[in-house]
């Protein structure tokens, strides 16, 4: 960060707010109204600007991302059109993770203590066969663990375990997640 007082300035560096507005233009041009099924030219896009983007990925055109060099996600996942990757701060998605619509990751906040509302980022990791269901929100520093399911509308402000069903505001682990008949 530049500045601790949003008030009397912005708090990144000129390099990284010039990033994001040629980021913005090239989403504008040629990410946002590309074909739905373009999801290795979108994955190509996001690759050109320092995200790492596994194979088989399919993130949809109406995905809104604040900054592609700050997110990476594993092979075979599914990000939904509506979906926010607000990654001021690093966001991480393992691999064969789902993301449904409206989802909000959001990897930055700001100080409310501090009388500049000084911002803070924290980085989000996301394990591998997360499902993480329509309008949940992640809060920034959240980790969520390999297998877990967050439920629709959550508001993830804490650590989720692996392999656990979640839900709720806020959200907490709600019974073990059974694959097929067998725990995990």
């Amino acid at each position: 960060m530049i500045n601790t007082d949003t008030h009397t300035g912005p708090s990144f560096s000129l390099k990284n707010r010039l990033g994001r507005i040629l980021w913005n233009i090239t989403c504008v041009l040629f990410f946002r109204y590309s074909p739905k099924v373009f999801f290795g030219w979108r994955s190509l896009i996001l690759r050109l600007f320092g995200g790492r983007i596994g194979k088989g990925v399919h993130i949809y055109p109406g995905v809104a991302i604040w900054a592609p060099w700050n997110l990476e996600v594993g092979d075979q996942c599914g990000i939904a059109n509506g979906v926010i990757l607000y990654s001021q701060g690093r966001i991480s998605v393992g691999k064969k993770t789902v993301i449904s619509q409206g989802a909000h990751i959001c990897a930055g906040t700001h100080d409310y203590t501090h009388k500049g509302f000084k911002l803070i980022t924290m980085p989000i990791s996301i394990g591998d066969d997360v499902w993480i269901a329509a309008d949940a929100f992640i809060h920034p520093g959240v980790i969520i663990g390999d297998g877990c399911v967050i439920g629709a509308r959550a508001v993830v402000n804490k650590n989720m375990p692996a392999w656990m069903v979640c839900s709720g505001h806020p959200c907490k682990p709600i019974k073990k997640r059974i694959i097929d008949g067998n725990e995990k």
